[in-house]
């Protein structure tokens, strides 16, 4: 895992990114007491009002072909798993520890719902 240069650049998305993206969502929408919100050309995830995780829809963080996920409070041995994974970016926005993922390929799309899901489970124990 690395550290994001700079967390406030926004990119314009890749074409694959919008398939990627619109996907993931169909899916993020399936799963209990998912509620979303859009912002800064993204789609935000709640779960119980804790958001978990963004897609974008025209504007990614780090890179044309990123999302972001957010899970607070996790343990060191999530911690350690996503050090390992090198489709991971750490950045801060907001004084809040965030990971941007990486879709290079429709293979990443596994990881990418791994991650989230991750994510909404931890949103879910914060309320």
């Amino acid at each position: 895992m690395g550290v994001a240069k700079n967390p406030r650049q926004m990119h314009r998305i890749s074409d694959e990114m919008k398939v990627w993206s619109a996907m993931l969502a169909a899916e993020l929408r399936e799963w209990p007491g998912v509620t979303t919100k859009h912002f800064f050309g993204s789609t935000a995830f709640y779960r119980k009002g804790v958001i978990f995780g963004a897609l974008p829809k025209t504007r990614g963080m780090n890179s044309p072909n990123s999302l972001i996920f957010k899970i607070a409070g996790a343990s060191p041995k999530v911690q350690m798993r996503i050090g390992k994974d090198s489709r991971i970016l750490e950045t801060k926005m907001h004084n809040a520890k965030w990971f941007s993922f990486e879709v290079e390929s429709d293979e990443d799309l596994r990881g990418a719902l791994e991650w989230l899901g991750a994510a909404y489970e931890a949103a879910g124990k914060k309320s």
